[in-house]
């Protein structure tokens, strides 16, 4: 062998390891993930290789992460889909919060006088209503009054405001007088 062409194969060998690692640019597509992969891939090309081509695939994959979790914060919290999620959520919880509210009464004799006297003897019980702490409003739990033998249970419902159409009672069996629970419609 020739020695120029040992130093010829050295510097083959020396370019195929310092071609920049464009194929990284796929793990972008993993949100999250794809975000530090793209701050990565954004330094290496400013400072090691400086390759525009990587820096704009490294930028494309942290704007990609932003896009997907901008989008998924849209749908859940601000679309009418996501609301709409909310009250359903907060009906399945009003529902259940009847029971329990029933069954301090069997336990203790009385309605409690607020829902945190629930949410004290059992962690289980659910009182933040979802449809106003997903909206970062003051006050998050479920509008409760103790009336004596009757007790006032509802959302407020999307828009936050008490005693409006958006409103959401629970769903129980009208013809069961064994409970105490009115509605209070306005």
């Amino acid at each position: 062998m020739n020695m120029e062409n040992i130093g010829l194969d050295k510097e083959k060998v020396t370019m195929k390891k310092s071609r920049p690692p464009y194929l990284l640019g796929l793990l972008g597509l993993i949100p999250l993930v794809g975000f530090f992969v793209g701050v990565g891939l954004t330094l290496y090309g400013i400072f090691k290789y400086k390759d525009k081509i990587l820096i704009i695939i490294g930028i494309a994959c942290m704007i990609f992460t932003v896009a997907v979790y901008s989008s998924l914060y849209y749908v859940g919290f601000k679309s009418d889909l996501g609301k709409k999620g909310w009250e359903q959520h907060a009906q399945m919880q009003l529902n259940s919060l009847i029971k329990d509210i029933e069954f301090y009464k069997l336990e203790h004799g009385v309605y409690p006088d607020s829902l945190k006297q629930l949410e004290k003897e059992n962690e289980f019980v659910f009182i933040t209503d979802p449809t106003q702490s997903t909206q970062g409003r003051k006050n998050i739990y479920y509008n409760y009054k103790n009336i004596g033998d009757k007790y006032l249970l509802f959302s407020s419902g999307s828009d936050g405001i008490s005693n409006s159409d958006d409103d959401i009672f629970p769903e129980t069996q009208s013809e069961n007088k064994n409970i105490g629970w009115i509605r209070n419609d306005k």
